[in-house]
């Protein structure tokens, strides 16, 4: 069933009239057992049929060191994160998975595995691996997941059928817009927040090899320019990898960007959960 996409109005606008919403990503990740990811540090991929060891050990690095760095700096700053969580973890790290939402932030579904990518499902196994991400989630922290994101933010064409059927109130497997939107599938609502890349780690300093540092100009000319030449409620994004900015050098450009936020009175630092609750009550 195709939804009616509800846009928002050009006087939409963000808490107190805000018109600048902000939330600090986080993205724990992990791999299915026996996987490793397509990219890691050394660039120069492997032949196929090896396991990439250095790959695997390098994206390790986000569980064992990265998740309690970020989360540390999140918690010192008295902010609150989206954290993007694969069902794995909750099986292999229930502890941290636990103290995600002990510590007041969101936890967003993001499959059992970054190898579990739904486009590459039959409607059956996608549904399977919603469920089983979910409840192993709900098993390990005492929350039900509210939204989704899909790995490299790549769902099927039947993913928000299926989280809106599933009871989902979000999802962000979006990028076709810079403010959120609400999907309406014959009376289930499903409200669509973007994820937005330009303020991200992995593609800015992995894919394309630039300093963290650069990420700090990038934020202040975004919202330079936001203030200077837009008229209409936007959504940024600053997200961080646990095994990317979760390492020392990454992850005090992270923290710098929260201290130079909450300096803004403009700026509404938020969840996407509370994004979604919003966009619900002013459609």
């Amino acid at each position: 069933m195709n939804p009616t996409i509800i846009r928002m109005a050009e006087n939409f606008r963000w808490p107190e009239g805000r018109r600048i919403a902000l939330v600090f990503n986080i993205a724990y990740e992990a791999w299915s057992d026996g996987k490793a990811p397509g990219i890691g540090p050394m660039g120069n991929v492997l032949q196929p049929g090896f396991f990439d060891t250095n790959a695997h050990s390098w994206a390790s690095f986000g569980a064992i060191r990265g998740i309690d760095r970020l989360l540390g700096i999140v918690d010192r700053q008295k902010i609150k994160s989206s954290v993007m969580v694969n069902g794995a973890l909750a099986e292999r790290y229930p502890e941290s998975v636990k103290r995600i939402h002990e510590h007041g932030h969101e936890i967003v579904a993001h499959s059992w595995g970054m190898d579990v990518i739904p486009v590459y499902l039959d409607e059956m196994a996608e549904r399977a691996n919603l469920r089983r991400t979910r409840e192993a989630l709900a098993k390990a922290s005492g929350y039900i997941a509210e939204g989704w994101i899909s790995p490299r933010g790549t769902g099927s064409l039947l993913t928000p059928g299926m989280l809106a059927a599933e009871g989902f109130v979000w999802h962000g497997d979006c990028n076709d817009d810079d403010t959120p939107y609400l999907l309406d599938f014959g009376g289930r609502r499903l409200v669509g927040i973007p994820l937005t890349m330009d303020l991200n780690d992995l593609p800015l300093c992995v894919r394309y090899g630039q300093a963290p540092r650069v990420m700090i100009d990038m934020f202040d000319d975004t919202m330079r320019a936001i203030r200077d030449r837009e008229a209409r409620a936007l959504l940024i994004d600053v997200t961080a990898h646990t095994h990317v900015f979760g390492r020392a050098a990454g992850a005090w450009v992270y923290e710098t960007l929260i201290e130079k936020a909450k300096a803004m009175p403009d700026v509404w630092i938020t969840t996407r959960r509370d994004i979604a609750r919003h966009v619900l009550t002013s459609v």
